[in-house]
């Protein structure tokens, strides 16, 4: 008595099934895995101010690069200002701080600190 070819090739295509199914989870960790160990990029500098602000800072502070228009430079302190107004609960402090890196960057200050604080 023998058996009939689909009792045989069953057996081998669930197998086959199984092992790519398993491959494919062995590769879904590490790639998890790689992902997880991978350095995260910060969006925010983490440093303090400088005693005397300079170009650089003061584009750091408003996000845009140190050669920036006055445009983008208006514009990026309005967005700014309206996420850290004293009015709207922020800081005097960090409002002093944005306006002086807009008066660096438009080129009316030369980096000495008039900070009241």
């Amino acid at each position: 008595m023998s058996l009939p070819s689909s009792f045989m090739a069953s057996p081998v295509i669930m197998f086959s099934a199984v092992g790519a199914a398993a491959l494919g989870a062995r590769q879904l960790i590490k790639s998890w895995q790689a992902f997880k160990a991978a350095p995260r990029v910060r969006r925010f500098y983490p440093g303090g101010f400088e005693t005397t602000m300079t170009r650089r800072e003061a584009a750091l502070i408003l996000g845009v690069r140190e050669s920036a228009v006055v445009e983008k430079i208006k514009e990026a302190h309005r967005r700014v200002m309206v996420a850290n107004h004293p009015d709207a609960g922020g800081s005097h402090y960090l409002a002093s701080k944005i306006n002086e890196a807009k008066e660096i960057l438009m080129g009316r200050k030369k980096g000495a600190s008039d900070s009241a604080f």
